[in-house]
């Protein structure tokens, strides 16, 4: 039986295509009182993502107020014009629910979120195998451009240098394998064993 650890939080990251966004999926779905943390975007959204589901889409002038209201726990402007942050609402929303909030975010927010919630947190790192396995991922997308596709690729290697600042490191070689690493360390966590 689960029982529910109080106040506590899981950050997934990762470099962009590493496989974050399909494990916390998996955890998800498998798990109800994990409870995805809806990040704020200014970015416009794309077919099929809903406000308040997939983002809380924001304008670039509505996420700089929440910045100067202290709203978020952590923010960054990831591309030029282009917010993501977590607002402390959201968190405090979850926690309301009785469940644990789940944070899919890039690496500096990650680091961010553990620097605020030492005692709480549970951060974990997911790895692309290699940077060309990376650029490979992402090309075969088919959602990026080349010269998105090197920024991203850049950025990952930028990002994964930070990997030694996180409680769990996981090469996800094979998603399933990714999936069931990270499952094992959660439920330590949380004392679901």
């Amino acid at each position: 039986m689960q029982s529910h650890s109080p106040h506590k939080l899981i950050i997934i990251t990762a470099p962009s295509g590493a496989g974050k966004t399909s494990i916390t999926h998996y955890l998800l779905q498998k798990y109800p009182l994990l409870s995805f943390s809806v990040s704020a975007a200014t970015r416009n959204p794309r077919d099929g993502e809903r406000n308040g589901v997939d983002y809380y889409f924001m304008s670039a002038e509505e996420f700089q107020d929440k910045i100067r209201e202290n709203a978020f726990i952590e923010w960054e402007m990831v591309y030029e014009g282009k917010y993501y942050g977590t607002l402390r609402s959201e968190i405090e929303r979850i926690w309301e629910e009785g469940k644990t909030p789940m944070l899919d975010i890039d690496v500096k927010g990650a680091i961010h979120v553990q620097q605020q919630f030492p005692q709480q947190c549970l951060s974990i790192f997911i790895e692309p195998p290699s940077v060309d396995e990376l650029r490979r991922r992402l090309e075969s997308r088919g959602t990026d451009s080349p010269e998105n596709i090197a920024t991203r690729v850049n950025k990952a290697s930028y990002e994964i240098s930070f990997k030694h600042h996180f409680n769990v490191n996981i090469v996800n070689d094979e998603l399933q394998k990714a999936c069931l690493e990270t499952e094992t360390i959660i439920k330590q966590f949380l004392g679901w064993e």
